[in-house]
């Protein structure tokens, strides 16, 4: 069986009551990492091929054609000439080297110190000991407008910041050597430029910040399609993943080593920690007595199963330690791998805590809920056994927080409660 999710985005698979896994369409093809490495090296193939054209097309008319046909003076290039060029050549090959290592977005860095390095020597030599009364500096001026102007292209900031810094640097070490406040007019030429290209690049920035907005809603809309398609297989865990998430969000926050991107990225993880539990039949799952010895070992292949089902889904991979790994023990006696102490992932042990907590303050087919003074209690008692004795600390500040939660959360939806 295939049931479809969000508009074509999610397919996920059951077939004979056994999970198969999920598949993600159209919505995913867009945010794969080959494809945005493939955008960097695109951008990065046309901001050269612009710079070199620019380079070449203006020094060309200017310093041969301009110098010779209107001024009738001696064609030539600036400062060291024509070496200038052979060393600005120079680079390609070390370009497409770092490229083939796969040094993309590093390519742009060094390529912008190389130019600006070259270019800082090849002005120092061409105007160094002539008198600058009459004389504009003018040198790469308009190759350096393209520079700062193209830079939002790689929609980086901290690209524009390194770009934009280099180059002021790079008047202050000439006007440091000439003396001459002749400099002043190019770098505030430079300045106006790139106070719009800065403009540009926030644009370009709120644009795909919206972009972004816009796939994690439909990311999140995906995730919880699949939670929905979990519960219906055991509707008294309606909600659970939901909590969970909650409770070890506000963990991960007490920890501070986690940055919002990192936090979201978990939140989804932990929606979906038991998304294996689709692989469980339903006489086990809604087994209202204790489980036979036999029936826990299928339970237990729960996280196993939910890391086959998404490790090649991009935008999840971030979530596979959590899934697989929400059951271990500080002790080493969880499963599946029987892991200890520091060999669980942190993120994978603060699930652990808030997963047990909403388990014992959750009804379920077999048991009802208890009260959350009594699941406090036992999280303390599994300190250095069950649980991360530093992250149970956490857990005493944050239990308020918990506690508010469970208090205004809406159980009208939850089966046990109704039944209730």
């Amino acid at each position: 069986m295939a049931i479809l999710i969000q508009d074509n985005l999610l397919i996920f698979i059951v077939s004979n009551d056994k999970f198969i896994g999920i598949g993600v369409l159209k919505m995913q093809k867009g945010f794969l990492n080959p494809s945005l490495m493939h955008e960097e090296q695109r951008a990065l193939k046309w901001f050269l091929i612009m710079f070199y054209l620019i380079s070449v097309v203006y020094d060309l008319f200017y310093y041969v054609i301009f110098k010779k046909y209107v001024y009738n003076l001696e064609p030539g290039l600036p400062g060291f000439g024509y070496v200038y060029y052979v060393l600005l050549f120079a680079l390609l090959p070390l370009l497409y080297l770092l490229s083939k290592k796969g040094k993309v977005t590093s390519i742009k860095y060094i390529f912008i110190f190389l130019f600006l390095l070259l270019s800082t020597i090849n002005d120092a030599v061409y105007y160094l000991g002539k008198n600058l009364s009459d004389t504009q500096i003018g040198t790469g001026n308009v190759v350096e407008v393209f520079v700062i102007l193209f830079t939002p292209m790689f929609v980086n900031r901290r690209f524009f910041h390194f770009v934009f810094l280099g180059m002021v640097l790079k008047y202050l070490v000439i006007w440091g050597l000439l003396q001459s406040n002749t400099v002043l007019l190019p770098l505030i030429l430079y300045l106006f430029v790139s106070g719009i290209a800065y403009v540009l690049l926030k644009r370009f920035q709120s644009y795909l910040q919206a972009f972004k907005t816009s796939y994690d809603e439909q990311l999140r809309g995906i995730v919880k399609g699949v939670i929905a398609t979990i519960e219906l297989k055991d509707p008294y865990t309606r909600g659970h993943s939901e909590r969970v998430a909650q409770y070890a969000r506000s963990l991960a926050v007490a920890t501070g080593n986690y940055n919002e991107d990192e936090l979201n990225s978990f939140h989804y993880a932990c929606l979906l920690h038991d998304i294996g539990k689709v692989n469980i039949p339903d006489q086990i799952l809604m087994k209202p007595g204790r489980l036979t010895s036999e029936e826990f070992e299928v339970i237990k292949t729960h996280p196993v199963v939910g890391v086959e089902a998404v490790k090649k889904v991009q935008g999840l991979d971030q979530s596979l330690d959590v899934i697989k790994s929400h059951h271990e023990r500080w002790d080493g006696k969880g499963y599946p791998d029987q892991l200890k102490e520091e060999e669980i992932s942190q993120l994978a042990r603060i699930v652990s805590i808030a997963d047990a907590f909403d388990a014992m303050t959750s009804s379920r087919s077999y048991r009802s809920a208890l009260p959350v003074d009594e699941a406090y209690k036992r999280i303390i008692e599994g300190k250095g056994t069950q649980f991360d004795p530093s992250l149970v600390e956490l857990f005493q500040k944050v239990y308020p927080q918990w506690v508010k939660f469970h208090e205004e959360y809406d159980w009208s939806m939850n089966l046990s409660y109704q039944n209730e």
